[in-house]
């Protein structure tokens, strides 16, 4: 009957751990996201001191049902059963460490990215309350400026004009290159004997067979009109 009674109550602390865990992860996902918006404020919102808050009352209900746990299982003198709930007890805590330490890294993430956009944000602000105070400076910021983005746009303009002299060039040696081939051609054919003799006669009959085609067409549109 003890025995019964223990298992009971170690299956129900088992149980309340994994939802303790899953509370674990839903609110890491939670807190993960204050460190990824676009305007990190300078404090801590409300939302995140509560989500943080709540992680720890988490992880400590976890570490009272670990113990409790672990209590219990000291109390057991089955060794058969002690061995399989050793087990658990040690990936509940290894878990429940690992959580521990993925806290700590999330909140010193979280410290870093909103020491990086207060930094920024100051170095914003001095440089437009310089700009103000000192408006000769300012108009000079704003010539270097402009003198960048009009140095970008002469950079622009000569790739553009270095990519057209390439073109132009592969052009001008593909069409020596198609030059050179013609004129191998016909310095073979010359070379050939009676090659453009037969050339020629080719050029005759194809002549030939057009006189003779086209007359054969005339006749029939003749006959044809004739008939009609």
């Amino acid at each position: 009957m003890a025995a019964s009674t223990g298992n009971q109550g170690w299956a129900q602390l088992r149980q309340q751990a994994r939802s303790l865990e899953s509370q674990t992860e839903t609110l890491f996902h939670t807190y993960s996201q204050f460190s990824t918006v676009s305007n990190i404020p300078a404090k801590p919102t409300k939302e995140e001191q509560e989500t943080e808050a709540k992680l720890e009352e988490v992880l400590d209900k976890r570490d009272s049902v670990v113990s409790q746990l672990g209590r219990l299982l000291d109390s057991e003198a089955s060794l058969t059963s002690s061995a399989l709930k050793q087990n658990n007890l040690a990936l509940l805590r290894e878990k429940l460490a690992e959580h521990r330490r993925d806290l700590a890294r999330l909140r010193s993430g979280l410290r870093e990215a909103r020491d990086r956009a207060n930094l920024l944000s100051n170095v914003r602000d001095d440089i437009q309350t310089y700009r103000a105070n000192n408006p000769e400076a300012a108009e000079a910021d704003y010539m270097l400026e402009e003198r960048g983005r009009i140095d970008n746009s002469h950079n622009m303009v000569d790739s553009v004009l270095s990519q057209a002299y390439a073109t132009n060039e592969s052009f001008a040696v593909q069409r020596e290159t198609l030059a050179n081939i013609n004129r191998r051609i016909t310095l073979a054919a010359s070379q050939v004997p009676g090659l453009n003799s037969l050339i020629g006669k080719i050029s005759t009959r194809k002549r030939r067979d057009g006189f003779i085609m086209g007359g054969f067409i005339a006749f029939c549109f003749v006959v044809f009109w004739f008939f009609l």
